[in-house]
């Protein structure tokens, strides 16, 4: 499991992953998320401006982050 450092209150779910190199761009990011391929806490999540805080933890394609 890999650890995201957050600086602020939060980051939106689409930043986090391209901050994580997970997703080459924006758009895709965004197709990502539309298509339940995310994970916020355990659960497939469709919201793109989702704010990700402390303590939250985030999968995509067999990878995982905790926000720390």
């Amino acid at each position: 499991m890999q650890k995201f450092v957050l600086n602020g209150e939060f980051i939106h779910l689409i930043q986090l992953l391209k901050a994580m190199n997970w997703v080459e761009h924006g758009a895709m990011a965004q197709h990502v998320v539309e298509e339940g391929m995310v994970q916020y806490n355990g659960n497939v999540d469709y919201r793109k401006r989702l704010k990700v805080k402390r303590g939250d933890q985030v999968e995509f394609e067999g990878q995982i982050v905790e926000i720390v």
